[in-house]
């Protein structure tokens, strides 16, 4: 499946395979066969003593507006890629730009290296812990190691590839991992009989693991394989995960005293945000936000409704009246909302507009708050960021996006977050139709294919819109453009949030210079 579609989608793909001496080729082009066969077989080019196969492609510019690759996601992936099998060697070369680039990835310490990687700029608690183990034929392997954080970062693989959504064998490692916590902390006299189990949230608190498994017939929900759907990989990394962290923990009682101490330390917070009951997330159904700005949609099934999260209440209030009241709520945010990835867990909690959409969207928050996350009770399918075009707009949209992929990450993953892309320009010929421009490249098209005198009108903000024109370009389901929010490398997502949104800041000076020229400035 994924080579016939590169091949579709490719202005060539080219494929070598070396085996039994010889060297045999395969050509495309634009998706058509263009190698002749020898006696029904691919052509031999040359003799080698090599095996292996060697695959080239080259994007169709007629299909992609952009064919050239960025360095940096495809380095991230085969570093992953390295440290899930640290028997491989994987080459990049860049030969691009003035300078080529060289780098050999090559992993010893597997996933051990991986978690170290991860938490290179982090305070850890304890050593990295690893352990590998086989049971129904699968091959389970982990590495955990606790840093002085709030959020926790855990990550699955099957068959090394990355499942944004977790699935089975996270759910056995997690419930494994928080079972025996639990029987520890009680054993050590830390849970005395009166008190709870530490819940699933407490145990992780803290914590970055990556879990990789190898399955014989893995089987996936959807075809980009973001979810683990096999019962016994659930089986399995619960069986081995239970038996070899009992196994380190009784030789290692530091460690797991400091990870029963993760524990504690969450347990604190939470018990104290429901005492404080400083999350106020246990409001009625459908029920208008503190402030009573939420706008809400006359629709009750939550698979026709979507809410837009709207900058300021002059765009709010222009598109309160451009909205379709039957499946369209709009809820006006007060400017620059809390950056989550420098706050604590409580100043998060108590942030009213953090509370406002909360409260709006209905499926809780984060887990272990008094509100539990959950999907199913989404009251929209689509939640829309609906910002300015210009700098302040994407700094809101980014505020809004950390705080989703921090304490909300299934909103992203199953595809519920979008940007909504307004028009930058709307251009008006003496003669002929009107037409909304969404950025400088669809302009200087503009301009170049329309040699009559138009006057061009720039749109500073959502707000200069009236509700007619709002409904147009970015509110009707049937003209708007809007952007999916993805995440196809989450170590690379962990890296960049923390970087970009995080509380050092000569990193990220590093950042901005290394990437001074890509910007696109709108001055």
């Amino acid at each position: 499946m994924g080579s016939s579609v590169v091949n579709a989608l490719s202005a060539y793909m080219s494929v070598e395979i070396s085996r039994e001496g010889y060297v045999h080729q395969d050509r495309y082009e634009r998706g058509k066969p263009v190698a002749e066969l020898e006696d029904g077989l691919l052509p031999k080019i040359g003799k080698t003593k090599k095996t292996g196969t060697k695959v080239n492609f080259l994007p169709d510019d007629t299909i992609f507006e952009k064919t050239r690759f960025r360095a940096e996601e495809v380095k991230s992936r085969m570093h992953e890629t390295a440290y899930l099998n640290p028997e491989l060697t994987i080459t990049f070369d860049d030969k691009r730009g003035n300078e080529p680039e060289h780098i050999v990835y090559h992993e010893p310490d597997g996933i051990l290296g991986f978690i170290k990687d991860l938490n290179s700029k982090k305070e850890p608690v304890h050593d990295p812990v690893y352990f590998k183990g086989e049971a129904e034929g699968i091959e389970v392997e982990a590495a955990f190691q606790y840093v002085n954080e709030f959020h926790e970062n855990v990550l699955g693989f099957c068959n090394n590839i990355y499942n944004a959504e977790g699935g089975t064998h996270l759910t056995g490692f997690k419930t494994t991992f928080t079972t025996v916590i639990n029987q520890y902390a009680r054993e050590l006299g830390i849970l005395k009989e009166k008190d709870t189990n530490f819940t699933g949230a407490d145990v992780r608190n803290g914590m970055t693991a990556v879990i990789s498994i190898k399955h014989p017939d893995p089987r996936f929900e959807g075809q980009t394989k973001t979810k683990l759907d096999n019962q016994d990989a659930s089986k399995a990394t619960s069986k081995v995960t239970g038996d070899e962290i009992q196994r380190y923990f009784d030789r290692n009682l530091e460690t797991l005293k400091a990870v029963i101490g993760c524990a504690e330390k969450a347990a604190k917070i939470r018990k104290s945000e429901e005492k404080a009951k400083t999350n106020l997330l246990t409001k009625q159904k459908f029920s208008f936000d503190s402030n009573g700005k939420l706008a809400n949609c006359e629709s009750r099934d939550p698979s026709k409704c979507e809410i837009f999260i709207v900058e300021g209440d002059s765009a709010g209030g222009s598109a309160k009246m451009a909205r379709n009241r039957m499946f369209q709520a709009i809820l006006p945010i007060r400017g620059k909302i809390l950056n989550v990835e420098k706050a604590s867990i409580d100043k998060v909690l108590a942030n009213a507009e953090i509370k406002t959409m909360i409260n709006a969207f209905g499926c809780g928050f984060s887990e272990g708050y008094g509100n539990d996350f959950d999907i199913k009770k989404l009251r929209y399918d689509k939640i829309i960021i609906m910002a300015d075009a210009d700098v302040d707009g994407a700094h809101i949209s980014t505020l809004l996006l950390t705080l989703f992929y921090r304490f909300m990450p299934e909103l992203i993953f199953e595809g519920h977050v979008y940007i909504a892309m307004p028009p930058l320009y709307k251009a008006m010929p003496s003669k002929g139709a009107e037409q909304y421009l969404y950025d400088d490249k669809a302009l200087e098209k503009y301009r170049k294919t329309h040699k009559t005198p138009f006057t061009l009108q720039r749109y500073k903000g959502l707000g200069e819109m009236d509700a007619e024109q709002l409904w147009e370009t970015t509110l009707n389901p049937e003209t708007r453009r809007m952007k999916l929010v993805e995440i196809e490398d989450a170590r690379m997502a962990s890296e960049v949030t923390e970087l970009l949104m995080g509380t050092e800041v000569p990193p990220r000076k590093i950042f901005i210079y290394d990437h001074a020229v890509d910007a696109e400035l709108d001055v």
